[in-house]
């Protein structure tokens, strides 16, 4: 895989939230203003970009048995950092976000690509595996808290541009709205990748996270179905 693919996937193909669905905690609890998902995004990107690099850099002199407590020491240094620049700087957006700048540190998506891509490769595609992921992160944030507060407030950036007459859809701003929309948008994705697949010739890249026949649940279902199908059959 070359460098660009390497950057361009976190965009699209292996998207934190839309594609590999991680880090859902932050994208459900701060994106209720755009502003919000920016500063979420760049503090993400910040961490993620340094970490990966530090980890590759460090990869071979690190032993494995300890492997996961010396990238949670690596990425907390970083968190430590953005929380206290936050917290100088940028006051009323570090209040904002509270307690999930400090949750960083056990972000999915940042833990993820230590584990599965720092630790194995060299510190060009890290960096650029790291970007392209914060990136993709960010815009996805953005997107889904632009839709919230402008459907749920009437604003985007905290500027009124739907007008003194418009009714806020205070559900977006709520916890289930934000389920809600982050389910549509989910879907939405996979009929494009669909789309897209069919347009080119191939077979559509459907992650198997988002196929209910491999859920545990659905597989439950099923099974518990014909247990009683197969009981039903001898009973006759």
């Amino acid at each position: 895989m070359g460098a660009g693919r390497e950057f361009a996937k976190g965009l699209w193909s292996e998207n934190p939230i839309f594609r590999v669905v991680l880090g859902l905690c932050p994208t459900l609890a701060v994106t209720t203003s755009a502003q919000n998902g920016v500063g979420m995004g760049i503090a993400a990107t910040f961490v993620l970009l340094c970490s990966n690099v530090i980890i590759s850099v460090l990869r071979s002199f690190i032993p494995r048995k300890i492997r996961i407590p010396a990238y949670i020491v690596i990425i907390a240094t970083f968190v430590t950092v953005v929380d206290l620049v936050m917290n100088a700087y940028f006051n009323p957006l570090h209040k904002a976000l509270g307690i999930f700048i400090p949750l960083i540190v056990v972000n999915c998506i940042i833990m993820g690509r230590a584990e599965a891509f720092a630790s194995k490769n060299g510190v060009l595609y890290s960096l650029l595996d790291g970007l392209g992921m914060g990136i993709g992160f960010t815009i996805s944030l953005v997107a889904i808290a632009s839709i919230r507060e402008l459907l749920g407030n009437g604003t985007i950036f905290g500027a009124a541009v739907m007008g003194s007459s418009y009714v806020p859809f205070m559900l977006l701003i709520l916890p289930p709205g934000a389920f809600i929309l982050l389910g549509t948008m989910l879907g939405a994705m996979n009929r494009v990748e669909i789309a897209l697949a069919r347009r080119a010739g191939r077979a559509p890249s459907i992650r198997k996270e988002h196929d209910c026949a491999s859920c545990a649940i659905f597989a439950g279902w099923s099974n518990a179905a014909d247990k009683i199908k197969a009981l039903e059959e001898a009973g006759r």
